[in-house]
């Protein structure tokens, strides 16, 4: 064999070669199987892209001309309208010769308010006073207590000297108390509210299954003497029966019991004082307070 032969296989490809070829072949199929396969993050890609697009200053704004035409292969012949004119080229506000009527108040209005305001506590204290002098000897013996809530008066009975314990019926003296507040009720305008509450000890009888039935029971027999005055009107008068649900203190202690079995007749007056201050008003307005004296409910 000459030199130049031998050269020429020195240079000949060896024959392991293919079979490493062969081999990268089927490892690149084989990452190329692997990537198509796996599942791309969108928003991770998006997010690179254009961070990218920022590092190397690929942004810009491309002014567009002609509506875009639609690439989806659903509605790839859809093409937006061209947007026209509507027939109003500008809005306009409307506006009219009527001009409203502001309120603002006064030094003189804010005196007419709180003179008014004397005048609904004045009244209030005034029916506070007579129900005080009527029941001046249930208030001293602690039988009941006389209370003023903004424009409720509250008279709080407690159930010693009233109810015998378990009972609805009322004791002959409590009944005699009731006829001398319904006489004063007469006169006193308002809604009368009677609430029945007792403590949490729990009561089962052939008359009342539940501390509910005993609390509105004994709640109806005080509407029910209320009524006895056919002055008093009976759409003046609510009966509710609270049972143990508004206990006025705790319940672990006898004296606790004691102050939670209890009625209370409330009279709400915020509808005869409202009409009360409308003319109390009027007459300040018209310099007429001298007649106020002469208002009735």
């Amino acid at each position: 064999m000459s030199d130049e032969q031998q050269e020429d296989d020195k240079r000949a490809i060896p024959p392991w070669v293919m079979t490493f070829a062969d081999l990268m072949s089927l490892l690149m199929c084989f990452f190329v199987l692997l990537l198509s396969f796996s599942e791309m993050d969108a928003i991770r890609f998006q997010t690179i892209a254009h961070e990218m697009a920022q590092a190397f200053g690929v942004q810009r704004d491309v002014a567009a001309t002609e509506p875009p035409m639609g690439t989806s292969p659903i509605f790839d012949q859809f093409s937006p309208g061209i947007p026209r004119p509507t027939p109003i080229d500008s809005v306009r506000q409307e506006t009219s010769d009527e001009r409203p009527q502001l309120r603002t108040f006064t030094s003189d209005d804010v005196a007419v308010e709180m003179r008014v305001e004397d005048l609904v506590q004045e009244q209030m204290e005034k029916s506070v006073e007579q129900l005080a002098e009527v029941l001046q000897e249930e208030i001293e013996q602690g039988v009941l207590q006389l209370e003023q809530e903004e424009k409720r008066i509250v008279i709080r009975i407690e159930e010693r000297g009233s109810f015998p314990s378990g009972s609805a019926d009322m004791t002959p003296a409590f009944g005699a108390m009731l006829d001398r507040i319904g006489r004063e009720l007469v006169d006193t305008p308002g809604i009368i509210t009677v609430e029945g509450h007792t403590d949490d000890v729990p009561i089962r009888t052939a008359r009342f299954q539940s501390n509910w039935d005993l609390s509105a029971a004994r709640a109806s027999s005080v509407a029910n003497a209320f009524l006895r005055n056919p002055a008093i009107e009976p759409v003046r008068l609510k009966v509710q029966g609270f049972a143990e649900t508004r206990p006025r203190a705790d319940n672990a202690s006898a004296e606790g019991r004691a102050l939670n079995r209890r009625v209370e007749i409330i009279l709400d007056m915020s509808e005869p004082l409202a009409g009360f201050e409308a003319r109390a008003r009027q007459l300040i307005a018209e310099g007429r307070e001298e007649l106020i004296v002469d208002l009735e409910w």
